[in-house]
């Protein structure tokens, strides 16, 4: 991926800078489902704090600045990964 990519990747939401777990998983190339999916079966392995859901009003605020999936829209809220775990994510 490259840098001008990984950066329009980063959004502030919170105050904070976040990418989302949609972001992510298309620089790993994997599917979105299957990355909650491996996060939720090992959540014991990271911070309380290195991820929340974004509410409605959040997605809907992200939408219009072109966060869409491919087929026009989510079925489910993203995940906002906070700063500092990108890099640990993007490191490995």
């Amino acid at each position: 991926m490259e840098l001008v990519q990984f950066k329009e990747s980063i959004h502030e939401v919170h105050g904070m800078k976040v990418m989302l777990d949609i972001d992510l998983t298309r620089i790993y190339e994997v599917e979105t489902r299957v990355w909650k999916q491996a996060v939720r079966m090992n959540i014991d392995r990271f911070p309380s704090d290195f991820m929340f859901e974004l509410t409605e009003k959040e997605m809907t605020n992200l939408t219009s600045q072109n966060v869409t999936s491919s087929w026009g829209g989510q079925r489910y809220k993203s995940f906002a990964l906070i700063e500092w775990i990108i890099l640990v994510f993007l490191i490995k």
